[in-house]
């Protein structure tokens, strides 16, 4: 019997090897499909996160009698009034920051190197970094390159927004029917798995979907906090693109721990143009604001529900970063969470039990 277990298993191994290797010689085959389902992923992905952000309200106007379907409509009437007010309110400011910003961009280059070399001339500062000095040049090269790297990556982001614009038109499709028929999602799933198994299954998905609901919800949270944070900030300190800055922040802080070190980083070039003095203003405002959010709004609204240790999420966004790219960045943390909950309920289905037999 043993023997004979041992002989299947090598065969499912040797069959999903097999299946692996064709899959790669017959990719010519599979790219319209990977096309197809890569031009789907934003929409859907995105749509996914507002269905957690929105859910609530659905379910809370479900209690008062109201159809879903109503409830889903209502939303988008109150979301279509919030846009005319931002577009009155907020709009022309972004959107001024953001012409003026990417026109001024060339000469920042410029300004940071008269500022250096302002700074340079200090006699504190000439003893430490003499401006003959080889450190003196490499810091100059690399300012360049990084703002430089900024000033592309804005020409890039905003050439990405024109293009998926479209794309972005079906997310409202998408979202509506994950709205109305969201709650039917599990129990259709469960059709799929054997009797047995449908208990294990239903709790499994009530806990990725409760995981899943807290770190998004909790996660916009927070991350909409510390903008208005910085933005009071930036205002108090006079940083200029205070608005935009916020916002870039608030976006990039999203990616836990690396992403606000990335955010500093245009936030601090920006300061560097006006003065030194500036950009150790917004590094303090930066610091005081994530301590707020690490050690005040994080505990209260996560609690320890989504506890992962920093080294594992530095671990799992490079390996995001590297296959995925900026996508896999933001989908690293909740896939892990989704597997990690998958795979203790398999071993706690399949495993456990044989684990403690020979273990006694």
């Amino acid at each position: 019997m043993n023997h004979s277990k041992y002989f299947r298993t090598c065969l499912s191994i040797i069959a999903t090897m097999l299946i692996i290797y064709l899959a790669f010689k017959l990719s010519f085959i599979l790219l319209p499909v990977l096309y197809v389902l890569n031009l789907l992923l934003i929409p859907f992905v995105l749509s996914g996160f507002l269905f957690y952000l929105l859910r609530p309200i659905i379910n809370f106007l479900q209690k008062k009698n109201i159809h879903r379907g109503v409830s889903v409509i209502l939303i988008y009437f109150v979301f279509a009034g919030l846009l005319f007010v931002f577009s009155i309110l907020v709009w022309p400011t972004l959107r001024d920051q953001v012409l003026t910003f990417v026109d001024n961009a060339p000469h920042l280059v410029t300004d940071l190197q008269k500022q250096l070399q302002h700074y340079q001339m200090s006699s504190f500062m000439s003893k430490v970094i003499p401006s003959e000095s080889e450190l003196y040049s490499r810091l100059t090269d690399y300012l360049n390159r990084l703002v430089s790297l900024v000033t592309n990556s804005i020409s890039n982001f905003v050439g990405v927004i024109s293009n998926v614009v479209i794309i972005l038109a079906t997310i409202p499709i998408i979202l509506y029917y994950m709205l109305k028929e969201g709650s039917k999602i599990p129990h259709k799933f469960l059709h799929f798995i054997p009797r047995q198994y449908r208990r294990e299954s239903k709790e499994m998905l009530h806990e990725i979907d409760t995981a899943l609901s807290q770190f998004i919800v909790g996660r916009v949270l927070i991350n909409l906090i510390l903008g208005v944070m910085m933005y009071i900030g930036f205002l108090i300190i006079d940083l200029p693109y205070a608005l935009l800055l916020s916002l870039i922040s608030a976006a990039l802080n999203l990616i836990p721990y690396v992403g606000a070190l990335i955010a500093t980083i245009p936030v601090v070039i920006v300061a560097l143009t006006v003065s030194p003095s500036m950009a150790i203003w917004s590094v303090i405002i930066i610091v005081i604001a994530q301590q707020i959010q690490d050690n005040i709004l994080s505990p209260i609204i996560y609690g320890k529900q989504l506890d992962i240790h920093p080294l594992t999420t530095v671990i799992l966004l490079l390996i995001g970063a590297e296959f995925f790219g900026i996508m896999g960045v933001i989908l690293a943390i909740p896939a892990y969470m989704i597997m990690k909950i998958i795979f203790v309920h398999i071993y706690r289905l399949f495993f456990s039990d044989k684990i403690e037999d020979i273990v006694d």
